[in-house]
């Protein structure tokens, strides 16, 4: 392992880090606010450390698969750690604790927050603090490899290591077609919701944060209250639309603006994805009616909100699901742990491993029935190979102990049951808010310290899907 060749790249990095650090900064020029100098300092510290290695380190372009894993966590850990300067230097409820916290979550695109009153932060810490969702969400490393020049083989190694796996299964275009064509959906997504929610009445600095973590699906919010806050049906249904786009493989998305064969019209993966959602909201709305709504209309609202919140890892709330009954609350937990399509900005299980996974469950009852048949399985027109069914189940199994551990943490520490699975939840599946103390509208900041700490690392493991952090800290690898 080359050292070397890891500073050069994580150097990248931490230049995009600084360049929206200086965004971040300017606005809080404009509008002459406390966060200028935190900000300002912060973007000259991490200018200093990113332009280091680039002016030491010559361009390498043959670089191994293990150095480019390096690269990718070390990019996603130097990130959280940049993340945390301006909040510390800040101060506030900015403990390095919260500050860790915060930063992870917006980096992963999680979206739990331990602020109690998040319209306290300077209108420049807010857009940085939803900037990172936007960092984030696309992939730090795809970030740096879509304004870099070709690197050769090296592009190609970095983008597979930072890519999910199930998601390579179905992206087939070139390394430098694919970055052009998640880069181009993820920024015109991003341009087209901040009109639309400008246009029905949100002031410019709210629908371009608010649209940040709409695509990155993150669920920070400039206020307290959430998407609450606004009071109208229009901005909701934005939302809805947007946040549904956004879980949606991204070169699916492209296929289908620019007339290409394959698109999601054509993709079981996408009809479960929309088709779960239905009748996950039509299950939630009947069981909100009455018993917390009285209205028809305010039950489909509420719970249509809440179910695709919470079903493509974004965490936006319009109501307190703490107060729902059971079944609502375990439609929630389902979503949580599922959320939306692999290639999308989404975290979770991801919707094409429970679709392989029912495949492969239903394949399975076959064989029992017709032991000395062979029976292929298939997703739409593509043949699944026993080794991709292992990953995917393998992949289940392994998140399902993640979120077991990191339970038993947290009820070890004093956490309520309720409160520490779905916490545990929402933050390995990178989805924000679960239900308890941590419930929609509520917030982390009554979690202790090591619980924090804990549940920090579930979203790291979530965003890099375990094996890559993993890998990372296994030293036999570091000696290659």
């Amino acid at each position: 392992m080359r050292l070397y060749v890891i500073f050069r790249y994580d150097g990248y990095v931490l230049l995009l880090n600084a360049g929206f650090l200086f965004i971040s900064a300017g606005i809080s020029a404009v509008n002459g606010d406390a966060a200028l100098l935190p900000l300002t300092y912060s973007g000259l510290l991490v200018l200093l450390f990113g332009l280091f290695p680039l002016l030491f380190v010559p361009p390498i372009k043959d670089i191994t698969n293990d150095e480019g894993l390096a690269i990718v966590v070390s990019g996603w850990l130097l990130s959280c750690l940049v993340g945390t300067i301006p909040y510390v230097l800040w101060g506030g409820e900015f403990t390095f604790t919260n500050a860790w916290f915060e930063s992870v979550s917006g980096y992963t695109t999680t979206g739990s927050s331990i602020l109690n009153n998040i319209e306290a932060l300077p209108m420049g810490l807010l857009f940085w603090r939803n900037a990172t969702h936007w960092i984030g969400g696309m992939g730090i490393i795809i970030f740096v490899l879509s304004v870099l020049p070709s690197m050769g083989p090296a592009s190609m190694i970095l983008y597979r290591s930072e890519m999910s796996p199930v998601a390579m299964e179905s992206f087939h275009y070139r390394t430098k077609r694919a970055l052009q064509i998640l880069l181009s959906v993820y920024v015109g997504l991003t341009v087209l919701e901040s009109i639309a929610l400008v246009v029905f009445g949100m002031n410019l600095f709210d629908a371009v944060t608010t649209s940040f973590a709409t695509i990155a699906t993150g669920g920070f919010s400039p206020k307290n209250a959430s998407i609450a806050y606004y009071h109208s049906v229009p901005i909701e249904l934005i939302v809805i639309v947007f946040m549904v786009l956004s879980g949606i493989h991204f070169g699916l998305l492209f296929g289908t603006i620019t007339g290409n064969a394959k698109n999601l019209l054509k993709s079981p993966v996408v009809r479960y994805y929309v088709l779960a959602m239905l009748v996950g909201i039509g299950l939630s709305t009947i069981n909100l009616h009455r018993l917390v709504y009285q209205s028809w209309w305010n039950a489909l609202r509420y719970s249509s909100f809440q179910i695709v919140s919470v079903g493509t890892s974004t965490g936006f709330a319009n109501a307190n699901s703490a107060i729902w009954p059971p079944l609502a609350q375990l439609l929630l937990v389902f979503f949580t742990l599922q959320c939306a399509c692999a290639g999308s900005t989404s975290g979770g299980i991801k919707v094409d491993r429970i679709v392989l996974f029912g495949k492969a469950f239903v394949r399975r009852i076959r064989q029992l029935q017709h032991p000395k048949a062979i029976i292929a399985m298939k997703i739409g027109d593509k043949n699944i190979t026993e080794a991709v069914v292992e990953m995917g189940v393998m992949y289940i199994t392994v998140y399902g102990a993640v979120l077991l551990f990191s339970t038993l943490i947290l009820t070890a520490l004093g956490v309520d049951l309720v409160s520490a699975f779905s916490g545990s939840a929402a933050t390995l599946g990178n989805v924000g808010p679960g239900l308890g103390i941590v419930g929609s509208t509520a917030n982390f900041s009554a979690i202790p310290a090591l619980g924090k700490w804990t549940l920090s690392l579930t979203m790291l493991l979530g965003r890099l899907e375990i094996y890559g952090l993993i890998l990372f800290f296994i030293p036999k690898m570091w000696r290659h």
